[in-house]
């Protein structure tokens, strides 16, 4: 080959090189910078309007959240017995879930299949339902539905249940060892004072459950009250994440993005994340899983020699070796002298609802999807869950409202939650309506847009965003484009499903983007989710 084609050879190597280098470049630079893009730059790209505001007629109804309480179907029966007595129990999820969180429905299961009598030679079954434990306190106080028999996670909530009107009382004061605990990331603290002094000094950043729905987040709410309001509010200013349930926080944290969140040792154990990322530190009252007796003063004999049955079975110890290996009865050498009435719990959560936000303003946009994909039930089903919902919304935070489809609109700027923006939030809610694609994340830039907007004028500020959607997008910006300055803006999106086909799993990558709950709603239970959201964080 002569040297001249050798030269051509060699510059055309250089220039596919180089083209290569440039496409790789241009692939990375924009993966790079896709994910560091601010939300004002994003925010340019976007077509955004203002809807003229116009007012609804807004209807103030005087239901408390018992009335809000879904038919029992929204949770199902884990074992349906067939005996002629049945005696069904109500129980926390860590007893009645899967893997290692179903040791009540082996026992049931178990107990079913032994074909146990009374003395008069009826037949005795047990039925299990999975109740998250505040939830199944509301039901048996207002009477809704009130099973044979209620074990929560500890005595917190039933102890509520008997002050508050609910026909129970204790029958044993444990069914199975479990004690709660905080997480923090491994060889940092080891014990519960020096957490929590961590937290109110900001050196880390921890999430913790709900006390309203969780006895796991009630025994902190009631652990940190003891040593005044102020030890509380110091420690709720720093904290990022509030779950529903026990079960929400281990799921959304478990990847380690937390420096400490609240569990039960029977959930860390089980979870080789949870124990290869952090130390268990228990407190609190213990979480024995204690056993009330519903409607007593009803019951005939047969039913009660029933529910004794039921009871010692449980407790059998061929029973309670099951618990063990499903990692309960452990920690029994951890003992408090902590102990609370029905009375301090009632005030404790009234504190909390009062408390929670130490003095700071909250503002909050929500962001409703009106893509086609949401016609019909979908969307009947986002507008009545607001206009029921809004009422439990507190007077002195600040909303505002952004609707989607194609384009983005913001249907109410953000303004203080007074009856003047109330009707406008119910005109705007009353003229939503379902058309065309979905720019999901290019409405979630301008609301975060906004928040930021108020930020820089109230740094204290709480912000938050509100996403209801059936959780599928198709507009210029996917979750990877907006999820750096999601992150930079540190502000959390809560996150709620709606449609038998939604796309939860996207969702919930989108409410783990800052650490905010998910939650998949239907017909059944939108408004009961919506109230005790807003209770916890509006």
């Amino acid at each position: 080959m002569s040297k001249k084609a050798k030269a051509m050879v060699a510059l055309g190597i250089v220039i596919v090189i180089l083209m290569v280098l440039i496409l790789f470049g241009t692939i990375i630079g924009r993966a790079i910078g896709g994910s560091h893009r601010s939300i004002d730059d994003l925010a340019k790209k976007v077509n955004v309007t203002e809807a003229t505001p116009t007012k609804g007629t807004v209807v103030f109804d005087n239901n408390n959240l018992y009335d809000e309480l879904p038919e029992i179907s929204k949770y199902p029966l884990a074992v349906q017995g067939r005996g002629q007595l049945d005696i069904e129990i109500f129980t926390s999820g860590e007893k009645a879930g899967s893997g290692n969180d179903s040791w009540l429905i082996d026992v049931a299961e178990s107990f079913n299949d032994g074909h146990y009598t009374t003395d008069s030679g009826l037949t005795v079954s047990m039925s299990v339902r999975s109740v998250p434990s505040g939830t199944a306190a509301d039901y048996i106080i207002s009477g809704k539905y009130v099973p044979d028999l209620y074990t929560p996670s500890n005595t917190l909530f039933g102890e509520y249940a008997i002050v508050n009107g609910g026909n129970l009382e204790l029958y044993s004061d444990r069914m199975v060892g479990n004690t709660a605990g905080l997480l923090v990331k491994k060889g940092s603290y080891s014990d519960f004072d020096s957490i929590i002094q961590a937290v109110q000094n900001n050196e880390i950043t921890m999430g913790y459950t709900n006390p309203q729905t969780s006895a796991t987040g009630l025994n902190l709410l009631l652990t940190l009250l003891e040593d005044g309001t102020e030890n509380f509010t110091s420690f709720n200013a720093n904290i990022p994440y509030v779950a529903y349930t026990t079960q929400q926080m281990r799921d959304s944290a478990s990847n380690g993005s937390l420096d400490g969140m609240l569990t039960e040792y029977q959930a860390y154990i089980n979870d080789k994340n949870l124990t290869s990322i952090y130390d268990f530190v228990p407190f609190g009252v213990r979480h024995d899983n204690p056993v009330y007796i519903c409607d007593k003063g009803t019951k005939t004999q047969d039913e009660l020699d029933a529910v004794k049955l039921v009871v010692d079975y449980c407790k059998s110890p061929e029973m309670q070796k099951i618990a063990t290996q499903k990692g309960f009865n452990a920690n029994d050498d951890y003992t408090t002298s902590l102990e609370f009435s029905g009375a301090e719990v009632t005030q404790a959560l009234a504190t909390y609802k009062k408390e929670k936000d130490n003095g700071k303003d909250i503002y909050a946009v929500f962001v409703a999807d009106c893509s086609g994909s949401m016609s019909g039930e979908p969307m009947e089903q986002l507008k009545s869950s607001l206009t029921n919902g809004m009422s439990y919304i507190n007077d002195n935070n600040y909303i505002g409202l952004v609707s989607y489809s194609r384009n983005v609109t913001i249907e109410l700027p953000i303004a203080q939650f007074d009856l003047n923006q109330r009707a406008y939030f119910q005109g705007a809610v009353d003229n939503l309506y379902p058309n065309g694609s979905t720019a999901t994340y290019e409405a979630l830039v301008i609301a975060i847009q906004m928040l930021e907007e108020q930020k820089a004028q109230n740094p204290d500020a709480k912000c938050m965003v509100i996403l209801l959607s059936d959780g599928y997008a198709n507009g210029r910006y996917s979750i990877n484009d907006v999820q750096g300055a999601i992150q930079d803006s540190e502000i959390p999106i809560y996150t709620i499903s709606y449609g038998a086909d939604a796309d939860t799993d996207e969702l919930a990558k989108v409410a783990n983007i800052n650490e905010a709950a998910s939650i998949n709603a239907d017909e059944g239970d939108i408004v009961y989710k919506l109230k005790s959201l807003f209770n916890s964080q509006l």
